[in-house]
């Protein structure tokens, strides 16, 4: 998942036995983009739980509105 969102910074870690929390970031000042909790998640997953992953972070960036100081980014 990490090369899907390259440049940004992707990182998740297990919130719940069933959910996870995404994070992208910018890597040059490690400032997170956005944080996504409660994706649910395996401890083993397969190609497609992690294409659904990545469908809901992608719809999750899709609805999200920067603040100002993002907006150099675009």
């Amino acid at each position: 998942m990490r090369w899907h969102f390259h440049p940004m910074g992707f990182e998740a870690s297990m919130d719940a036995p069933g959910s996870m929390i995404a994070r992208l970031f910018d890597r040059a000042s490690g400032e997170t983009m956005i944080a996504i909790a409660g994706i649910p998640c395996a401890t083993v997953m397969n190609a497609a739980d992690v294409e659904r992953i990545i469908e809901a972070v992608e719809d999750e960036l899709e609805s999200f509105i920067p603040p100002q100081a993002f907006k150099s980014y675009a």
